[in-house]
């Protein structure tokens, strides 16, 4: 008999992307509006991904099993 599928959850699907090594990646905040008050290199260093904390990697990969 073969395992259920997993569902993967589209909230977190849009906003986190799995790398080539299994790791969670997400997006910077505070880089929509406002951005006058911020420093061209502020403004630059938001554009970039970054991994997701360490604490958050387990339930994460819950969410996106593939």
């Amino acid at each position: 008999m073969a395992k259920l599928k997993l569902k993967t959850h589209k909230g977190a699907s849009k906003r986190f992307k799995k790398t080539g090594t299994g790791k969670i990646v997400r997006a910077h905040a505070f880089g929509r509006h406002i951005l006058t008050s911020k420093s061209r290199s502020k403004k630059r260093q938001l554009h970039q991904t970054v991994v997701a904390d360490k604490a958050d990697q387990a339930k994460l990969a819950e969410m996106l099993p593939y």
